[in-house]
């Protein structure tokens, strides 16, 4: 990933490092997405039914690509100062997991699926930011953007969030470490939910 928003910031050098940054961003999200949402509803095993089962060949890749891009968005967001508190905690609770799971060997199956449901909106919020930087946020587009990011947040990330949540704590396999990070993860959703619900809410009162 590190290597990929190098020669980014080489072919766009007129460019402001954060739209490269974006740009690894997006594929990061749309690859992830793909991958991690075959995994979970095709590939199997079915995250409410399998928590805590064995980590398989394709999980494992799936869970240390996205490794790899979450220690590169952290470094770059340390550096840049670009975040703030929330964000920088969601990260290093990712980067964690990840690699709690990736050591013990099982567990790849819920956080997997976490994994879908959380960047799943990832490609329509880096969407908003080029339009945005573009000119073209309010348009019609900007408003399709907007309103699929917090349906899918509010369904997925928050409704699916919690179907898995709940599956991955009743069962007995998945480490309590594990249990306690996805709880913690969670708070951190919800906390991202009273953003969105504060910008649904000045969106409208603009109207």
């Amino acid at each position: 990933w590190l290597g990929l928003y190098l020669c980014l910031c080489r072919w766009n050098k007129h460019r402001s490092y954060e739209w490269s940054c974006r740009l690894v961003t997006l594929l990061h999200g749309v690859i992830v997405t793909c991958l991690s949402g075959y995994t979970a509803l095709l590939d199997g095993p079915w995250p409410l039914t399998h928590a805590g089962s064995p980590n398989t060949p394709l999980q494992t890749h799936v869970l240390s690509l996205t490794l790899g891009y979450f220690i590169f968005d952290l470094g770059w967001c340390l550096y840049f100062q670009t975040e703030g508190g929330l964000m920088l905690f969601h990260h290093t609770l990712s980067i964690c997991g990840m690699v709690l799971v990736l050591g013990l060997g099982k567990s790849a199956t819920e956080v997997n699926a976490v994994v879908f449901v959380s960047e799943i909106t990832n490609p329509l919020l880096q969407a908003r930011w080029f339009l945005r930087e573009t000119g073209r946020y309010h348009t019609f587009l900007g408003e399709l953007v907007d309103s699929l990011f917090v349906l899918l947040f509010l369904v997925l990330r928050m409704a699916g969030g919690a179907c898995i949540m709940r599956a991955m704590v009743a069962s007995p396999h998945p480490s309590w470490l594990l249990k306690a990070g996805g709880l913690a993860m969670y708070v951190v959703s919800l906390g991202f939910m009273v953003e969105i619900c504060r910008f649904v809410r000045r969106k409208m009162v603009k109207k």
